[in-house]
């Protein structure tokens, strides 16, 4: 076993440095990595990338970064408590101060490169939105290098919504729009659309000319985008999707997360559509 596979296997030490409610049940985990060799690991981590957070005791799973490297360097991951959920629990219980375990960046990533010049559609669905938040930072932070950007979130109510407290941001980036829609519309709440993403996406109807859409929710709902964008004309190879919220172990020996040969922890979470689109329909 080689050097760099020992130490992925064992969490880096971190401090819980801050912690935001986001939703429901969602909170932002802002961890500080305490050791050179845990901050060395992520400093040049890329959108789309994953990592294990550990309540100590309480056991470990795989997360969507969804910060990007930073001057502060705290690494960022939106957490959803399950009820019966061991390790969330265990994570949702910690304080500020408390230490907690990480260890990654694991995973490929969103080719931020090869997208450079393109119109770039942001399609997430509740917490699966999460991993998209570094697409959209990285777009901000480097406005000149890609086309529009539109975004599309969605959740079952508004309270599933994420990140609220940055649409202003977003909406005020330049050729940026952003577009809510929740299946369940309470009366009070007038901020976007109900129904569900795809509505959203054939009512906006975007042109698929030099543009890339990026995706990331439940499996049904990746499934369903996809075709909506294909009766808007995108073809597979201009679809990215993650699909992180499938995996379990993060290494490749659980199983849990296979398509077909493909093992989304090891071989994604990233891709094209093209890659996965029948393996994710013989699973639905």
């Amino acid at each position: 076993m080689n050097e760099h596979n020992h130490h992925s296997m064992r969490p880096y030490l971190g401090k819980l440095a801050g912690v935001k409610e986001l939703g429901t049940d969602i909170r932002l985990f802002q961890i500080e990595l305490m050791d050179a060799v845990g901050k060395e690991a992520f400093a040049n981590y890329k959108p789309g990338q994953f990592g294990f957070v550990s309540a100590f005791g309480e056991g470990e799973a795989p997360f969507g970064i969804t910060s990007i490297p930073a001057q502060d360097g705290l690494l960022e991951f939106a957490i959803h408590r399950h009820p019966h959920g061991k390790t969330t629990n265990g994570l949702h219980n910690l304080s500020v101060g408390d230490p907690i375990g990480v260890r990654g960046p694991l995973g490929n990533n969103f080719p931020m490169d090869d997208i450079k010049g393109k119109d770039i559609i942001v399609l997430g669905g509740g917490i699966g939105g999460a991993p998209l938040r570094p697409v959209i930072k990285t777009v901000m932070e480097n406005r000149d290098d890609y086309g529009s950007m539109t975004i599309l979130w969605a959740a079952r109510n508004p309270g599933l919504l994420i990140f609220t407290d940055e649409y202003e941001e977003w909406r005020n980036t330049p050729q940026t729009e952003l577009h809510l829609t929740v299946d369940n519309k309470p009366p009070d709440w007038d901020e976007g659309d109900e129904g569900l993403i795809t509505t959203l996406l054939e009512k906006l109807n975007p042109s698929p000319e030099n543009a890339i859409t990026i995706t990331c929710g439940p499996p049904i709902m990746i499934h369903f985008v996809s075709l909506t964008l294909k009766k808007l004309g995108f073809t597979l190879d201009q679809m990215l999707v993650t699909l992180e919220g499938r995996m379990h172990c993060g290494i490749g020996k659980c199983g849990r997360c296979n398509l077909g040969d493909i093992f989304v922890c090891t071989d994604g979470p990233v891709f094209y559509h093209s890659e996965v689109a029948e393996l994710l329909e013989s699973f639905l």
